[in-house]
């Protein structure tokens, strides 16, 4: 088996360009690829799922356990010949001054040597003392190599060789030049949603080309092997046995932001995920639950907005007592309006506000929530500690009223207005914030058993 992580000195030096290509390139040897990302990520691991072919696992340091991150790498690790991690920001890169929450120490918390992509632009000799000091400053960190990246042309790739092989012992597994083929659309929010992307297959491919044929795959296998077993640590529950709850889970062009982790929570919980499109179907399926999860609904608000029928099916739903959950672009989805540059669309109206969208992040990184008395499916009293999530939005709402419940006081981050979060009103909790079920926050097993206290209560979604 073959496992590493794929980290960088800094941000924006390419890693997930070249991740998705190494991801995807091992795949059409016919090794089975297993892709992991780590923090609080909904895109990037939208794509490496495409490129290795099987839904990829968040790894998060803030929101998980280190028994829970162990169990969750060697359980989706075991089944495949590559585990292949993407960091974020750089290999030393983190929270808090010891780097508890680094690449680095994700490294040494699941034994992967490093492949260490480099940004070279107008670098020669200096490259030596900077991959020097990566080694020297964490000796339990092992690079197994280098990727140079954004390379000006094959005499600068001969320069940096030579230079690499003077003065350091670690091998340069690939030399990619610079080439605007590699580049991913960018939006607001990052990278491009492989879902929304009608060619991401295509893409992946022709980066996955590139890769391979700039980047020595058989020494990056060569380096990377292993031998160690995997064990998983914990036990996985036994699936819930009561009766099944169909669960309406938004996913479209414009909503595609889910953990597969919670996918797979809400099915242990004994739930049915029934997908659909706000933007494409007519009404609600027959559901007992509705969840709308993030995305990028400013980006399709015409065409959610013409689509009445989608946007009264949900309405009624709501009204008459649906257990719903949204978050982020749910919850814009299921506000009164939404305007971005200049452009205003009306949304489904179940919420009393108004979503405005702004050129810079109004909410964004990690948050702590403790939960109010008005929490629909987490009474008060019956989780006494502080919930760790994470938001990252661009909106704020306007035109709130002041007797809005709120599931959460905000102890850290921006949530709706700064002090709270989660929107309460019938049977719909509505945040920015989202939520993971790991750790301490079962939040899938709690909602699926709400649904299924309160599904004689609703009448049908149609």
């Amino acid at each position: 088996m073959h496992r590493f992580l794929v980290s960088a000195a800094h941000k924006s030096s390419g890693k997930t360009t070249l991740s998705l290509g190494l991801a995807a390139a091992l795949r059409q040897r016919g090794l089975a690829v297993q892709t992991f990302k780590k923090g609080p990520d909904y895109i990037d691991p939208i794509w490496l799922g495409l490129a290795g072919g099987r839904p990829c696992r968040n790894l998060d340091f803030y929101l998980q356990p280190y028994a829970e991150i162990l169990d969750s790498f060697a359980r989706h690790a075991a089944g495949a010949d590559v585990a292949l991690v993407e960091g974020n920001k750089g290999l030393y890169d983190g929270l808090d001054l010891a780097g508890s929450n680094s690449n680095a120490a994700l490294s040494e918390l699941l034994g992967l040597p490093v492949v260490l992509v480099l940004d070279a632009r107008g670098m020669t000799r200096g490259i030596a003392p900077l991959i020097l000091g990566y080694q020297a400053f964490d000796r339990n960190i092992r690079i197994a190599g280098v990727i140079l990246n954004r390379l000006g042309g094959t005499r600068h790739e001969a320069k940096l060789r030579a230079v690499i092989e003077h003065y350091t012992d670690v091998p340069v597994l690939g030399a990619v030049l610079e080439n605007p083929d590699l580049a991913i659309v960018e939006r607001h929010l990052g990278l491009m949603p492989a879902n929304e992307a009608a060619a991401a297959e295509a893409r992946i491919a022709a980066i996955a080309g590139i890769v391979a044929g700039q980047v020595d795959i058989e020494r990056l296998l060569q380096v990377t092997a292993t031998d160690k077993p995997l064990k998983p640590a914990m036990v996985p529950a036994a699936p819930v046995e009561q009766p099944t709850v169909r669960v309406g889970i938004a996913r479209d062009p414009a909503f595609g932001f889910y953990y597969a982790d919670d996918i797979d929570a809400l099915k242990q919980a004994g739930a049915e995920p029934v997908f659909f499109s706000p933007i494409a179907d007519a009404q609600l399926p027959e559901v007992d639950a509705l969840f709308l999860g993030g995305g990028f609904p400013e980006c399709f608000m015409r065409e959610l907005e013409a689509n009445r029928g989608m946007r009264a099916s949900v309405r009624a739903a709501i009204e008459a007592g649906l257990p719903a959950y949204a978050e982020c672009g749910g919850l814009m989805y299921l506000a009164r309006s939404l305007s971005w540059r200049g452009e205003k669309r009306e949304m489904a109206g179940v919420i009393a506000a108004d979503v405005v969208m702004h050129e810079k992040p109004v909410g964004r990184g990690y948050v702590r929530l403790a939960p109010t008395a008005a929490h629909p499916w987490l009474p008060a009293g019956s989780h006494p500690d502080e919930i760790p999530a994470h938001e990252f939005h661009y909106s704020s709402l306007e035109n709130l009223g002041p007797a809005t419940r709120f599931a959460y006081e905000v102890k850290r981050g921006h949530g709706a207005d700064g002090a709270h979060d989660g929107i309460v009103y019938k049977n719909l909790l509505a945040s920015y914030t989202h939520l993971r079920s790991a750790g301490n926050c079962n939040w899938a097993a709690r909602f699926v058993g709400f649904a299924r206290q309160r599904k004689p209560l609703h009448t049908p979604t149609q």
